[in-house]
């Protein structure tokens, strides 16, 4: 199994950035297969690197939540437009099918974008990613999970070749307010890909407008609770578009006082897991 970040920043796009001005876009890959996590502006490259490998091109994709820094790039993601590509696409919910193709289509439609969702040829079919229910694609095992967030967001935990990766944008969370069922879900990961957008003056508001309540933790949180998960290694993410690299950094390396295998995530990294013998 491996993982590359296409899109790493939160909220809004940003130029300029060593670590990635792009927003949440993530694909794993597994013996052939490819899941692609959220659809921000990090997919247009992601889509471009599909199209060098050439059709037929095959992905499932599934949908942390339907806020625009999560669905604003798939307009721009070329293999969409293709009749020999296949997309199963997951939106969060029981209603997640539903909203997932009404999102992508009011996107696109007059006055916000010329050409509409009609015009991408490839083969969609739409499904809903349901609390606790695990959907299986090729070698992998994808099970969501409710994660706190103003109008709710789902956690992914994705399984194959005897190795974890979760990935967990856009939640507000501490150690001490971590809840049994989440501590569970992200337990023993091989890597925690895990919302940190704040830093704790920030957080709190002794910088700038208080964002307790905005659905998003601090780095200093990611890593205690990484550390309490007994996760290997913390990747932290959705920067804030106000953070330059130098924050970016400075930030993970606060985390590793409390963590120490914490990194930011950045566009273009790769983590390849080995299978395992008991895979």
């Amino acid at each position: 199994m491996e993982v590359r970040f296409f899109g790493v920043r939160g909220s809004i796009a940003v130029s300029g950035s060593r670590i990635g001005g792009n927003t949440a876009c993530v694909e794993v890959t597994s013996q052939g297969h490819r899941l692609i996590l959220d659809a921000g502006t990090g997919i247009r490259a992601l889509g471009e690197q599909m199209m060098k490998e050439g059709p037929p091109q095959k992905a499932t994709m599934f949908f942390s939540h339907l806020h625009w820094d999560h669905v604003q790039g798939f307009p721009f993601f070329t293999p969409a437009y293709l009749g020999s590509t296949e997309l199963t696409m997951y939106g969060p919910g029981v209603n997640g099918e539903q909203e997932l193709q009404s999102v992508l289509s009011k996107q696109m439609e007059p006055p916000n974008f010329p050409v509409p969702l009609s015009m991408m040829r490839s083969r969609m079919t739409f499904g809903s990613a349901v609390h606790g229910k695990t959907v299986e694609t090729g070698p992998f095992r994808v099970t969501p999970i409710n994660v706190p967030h103003p109008q709710g967001c789902l956690a992914y935990r994705v399984e194959a070749d005897g190795h974890t990766f979760v990935y967990a944008t856009d939640v507000e969370l501490s150690r001490d307010e971590l809840v049994p069922d989440v501590a569970r879900f992200f337990e023993g990961a091989d890597a925690l890909c895990l919302d940190a957008q704040y830093t704790p003056d920030e957080y709190s508001g002794k910088i700038g407008i208080p964002k307790k309540g905005w659905g998003h933790s601090t780095m200093v949180d990611a890593a205690q609770v990484a550390k309490a998960v007994d996760a290997r290694r913390l990747l932290l993410f959705h920067h804030d578009p106000a953070h330059n690299d130098d924050l970016v950094e400075n930030m993970a390396e606060e985390a590793r006082n409390h963590f120490f295998a914490t990194e930011p995530a950045r566009e273009g990294k790769r983590i390849l897991f080995e299978a395992a013998a008991n895979a």
